[in-house]
Formats: structure tokens, sequence, C-alpha cells
């Protein structure tokens, strides 16, 4: 998976433990990666798209994974403008990426498929007791489609994690690892 390499960005905090998270979704012959908060980018002089890479760039790293292991990213916001410039950093892995304007929560209340990889990443944290009351909520509506071999990403701990980690806790989810900014987390060890 040397295609990661190029993630690597000193602003970007989060690539060691995606990196970590891909290398084990990948032995687990992950297949289908659900992602809740799409990443932005940036927008400079109204037209030009950035990347953000203070954002960690999940979506496009996933996209690309999902790509090389012939796998498929759902990835879903509530941001029209969000979806948008997600779409523009994805356009070479559209084939294996899908999106979605909608409410995280009710997106994974009505999403269908078994999720091995589930990136929970929507609703700014700069109010935490919102923020984790909503993280608890798309936790307690994906957890029908999750698996023994499910992995879990929270990401923003501590943000919006306050309700979350103990909820997967209390269904048979142990951390795998964590980190200052996020917690990986599955049934199987």
């Amino acid at each position: 998976m040397k295609f990661l390499e190029k993630y690597r960005n000193k602003k970007n905090i989060r690539f060691e433990l995606f990196k970590k998270t891909l290398e084990i979704t990948k032995a687990r012959g992950v297949k289908t990666i659900v992602e809740t908060g799409t990443s932005r980018g940036k927008i400079k002089f109204f037209f030009f798209k950035k990347d953000n890479w203070k954002d960690g760039m999940s979506t496009l790293i996933f996209s690309e994974f999902a790509n090389y292991i012939g796998g498929e990213l759902h990835s879903c916001d509530i941001s029209e403008e969000n979806i948008s410039n997600a779409k523009h950093f994805t356009k070479k892995f559209k084939q294996n990426t899908y999106f979605y304007i909608q409410d995280s929560v009710i997106f994974l209340k009505n999403f269908k498929k078994q999720i091995d990889f589930l990136y929970l990443d929507s609703f700014d944290g700069h109010n935490p007791e919102l923020a984790s009351n909503h993280q608890l909520m798309e936790a307690k509506m994906a957890i029908k489609n999750l698996t023994n071999s499910s992995i879990v990403l929270l990401d923003d701990k501590g943000a919006k994690t306050n309700y979350s980690i103990k909820f997967f806790k209390d269904n048979g989810f142990k951390i795998l690892i964590e980190t200052n900014n996020q917690v990986l987390l599955s049934i199987s060890v």
C-alpha cells in the first residue's frame, strides 16, 4: 500500500492511525467503508479547490483505498458544498465512491449493507455535548450493520466521542488503538 505515503503530510495528524487502520482493514478483507462527515477541502480564490490536511482528507484516502481493494466507500454529509468538494477530490475513484447528502443518523438508519469499516466524523465538535450526542446516535443506527470483524474509527476524541466509546464497549467492542485525536475499536482483536 505504498500509495498511502503520498498522504503523509506534516499537517495530517491523523495519518499514522489512518495507515494502521487501513492495514488492519486490508488484512480482514474489508469491502464496504462508510464515512460520516465528508472531507471538505478548501476553496481558494472562489474557484480553486485545495486539499485541507488539517481535516485529514479521509475521503480522498478512503476512496483510493476502496479502489485499491476493489471495495466501495459510502460517504455522507449534510452539506451539499462539502459533497461537491469531495467529489472533485475523488473523481479518479468515482467508480468506487458513493456520496449522500443527508443527515448521517438518517443515512445510517437506512443503510442496508454490512459495514466492514465505519468512520464517524460528522458534526463539528465545537459543542462537545451536541457532537457527542450526535455521534452516539450514529453509533446506535450503525450497530445493526456491524459484525465481529468490523472496525470502527471515531474521530475528534473528547469533542465527539464522550458517549460513543462507552456505547461500543458496552456492545462488545474493544479499543485497539487510541491517539490524542482518534479511537479505533473492534470486537475482534
